[in-house]
């Protein structure tokens, strides 16, 4: 499954999700987590009300399960949800992606807590889109 990591520096999740200039993404599973990509965004993303700095960042995550953020707006937590993306906020500015990272690939081994369970739910394609992909 991807996770997206909203980050100014590439090492804490530490950007807020509409201003965020670059948001990392990686792969993770049991075995293990690696870095995919980088997502670049242009423009005025600091002003607020701004609403289509949002649709491309959601677009560009929509195959990721989980976004870490610094901070979200209600407007973007709602379009990333009805995207089936799970928006989690970080515990501070100083949390590191690698951190979380390691934690995540043990918690997948082990037995994940329902908020986590739900969000791989919802990522799973049900038997009438992978039917229709046939």
């Amino acid at each position: 499954m991807k996770i997206a990591f909203t980050t100014s520096d590439r090492i804490h999740i530490n950007a807020h999700f509409g201003w965020a200039k670059k948001i990392d993404v990686y792969e993770i599973s049991p075995d293990g987590y690696e870095f995919v990509e980088t997502l670049k965004f242009e423009g005025d993303l600091k002003e607020d009300g701004n609403e289509d700095k949002l649709a491309p960042k959601v677009e560009a995550l929509v195959d990721c399960t989980i976004v870490y953020v610094a901070s979200i707006g209600g407007s973007a937590a709602s379009r990333l949800i009805k995207n089936r993306i799970t928006p989690v906020k970080s515990k501070s500015e100083d949390e590191e992606i690698a951190d979380v990272l390691t934690k995540l690939v043990q918690t997948l081994k082990g037995n994940p807590p329902p908020w986590l369970r739900k969000a791989l739910l919802q990522k799973s394609p049900s038997f009438e889109e992978e039917e229709a992909t046939v």
